[in-house]
């Protein structure tokens, strides 16, 4: 099956390959345990630290990563920005395991290549449940998805994508009709009146998704956690692809869209901005 045929209906059938890397066996053989227990069919890689991890993941690719902040041979950050360069587009979650994740979540500390934290306090049974919720994503309900697209065809085919997984879509045709919308909000309380931001960046008009990644972040002063944006393109340009991401891109899809990688990206965004508790610090992004 071409691997664009998929979409979250066959998530729950794929068996997940889940990396653990933490210095200890012990740890290792636990959470690895728990896991198998807790998830149908997981294959679980163990890997001591930094070395270990980098062939495997030459070896093959993994569908999540959990790993310790300290390692025998590096830290958490560090095996984060290995996992980001061996998948390239395809995104990975990686899950830092740390005794202090609750200070670091409330000094919204992540680094770019980390997705999250978890507090090993809570014990190896709950981080089974955390990981279950990223390598099984659920919808949303009713999460609010500002679209910026002047494709009348893309623009239907990708609002169903996210309608699909319960999610509200407002769409724009152009970037002067979404700033419109975004200064309709600002400085009332539900501002900036949406969750998420997904804008393509060539549009009609004399505005593109450069100038509203610039509007959001400095007229708005929206920060990434406030108001995530995912920015699409068919540009393969490294370069001008790392240009998104410096002006304020949480993320970038390639076109054409991939249903499952798209989703999956908003609702990991979604969830770093808070929405996966049903709610939402007005402070997330300011950090």
């Amino acid at each position: 099956m071409n691997k664009r045929s998929h979409d979250l209906r066959h998530v729950a059938s794929d068996a997940p390959r889940i990396m653990v890397v933490d210095g200890s066996k012990l740890v290792r053989r636990l959470i690895g345990d728990v896991l198998r227990k807790e998830l149908a069919h997981v294959d679980v890689v163990g890997c001591s630290g930094l070395a270990e991890a980098g062939q495997a993941l030459q070896a093959a690719e993994v569908d999540l990563v959990t790993t310790s902040l300290v390692l025998p041979d590096g830290d958490g950050l560090q095996l984060a920005r290995t996992v980001r360069a061996a998948a390239g587009q395809r995104y990975v979650p990686v899950i830092v395991v740390s005794g202090d994740a609750q200070s670091r979540l409330e000094a919204r500390s992540f680094s770019e290549d980390v997705t999250d934290y978890f507090d090993k306090a809570d014990g190896h049974q709950a981080l089974a449940a955390f990981i279950r919720g990223y390598v099984h994503p659920q919808p949303i309900p009713d999460a609010h998805v500002l679209y910026v697209e002047d494709s009348r065809t893309v623009a239907i085919a990708t609002t169903r994508m996210l309608q699909a997984q319960q999610m509200r879509v407002t769409h724009v045709s152009s970037v002067e009709d979404a700033l419109e919308f975004l200064r309709a909000h600002a400085g009332n309380d539900d501002a900036p009146g949406v969750d998420l931001a997904l804008t393509d960046v060539y549009l009609k008009g004399d505005l593109d998704g450069h100038d509203l990644l610039h509007a959001i972040r400095h007229e708005f002063g929206y920060g990434k956690r406030r108001l995530p944006v995912l920015v699409m393109t068919g540009d393969a340009n490294p370069d001008n692809q790392s240009a998104l991401l410096r002006e304020g891109a949480n993320d970038l899809v390639l076109k054409p869209i991939e249903e499952r990688l798209l989703v999956t990206k908003v609702l990991f965004q979604l969830r770093l901005a808070g929405l996966h508790d049903g709610t939402r610090d007005p402070g997330l992004g300011n950090r």
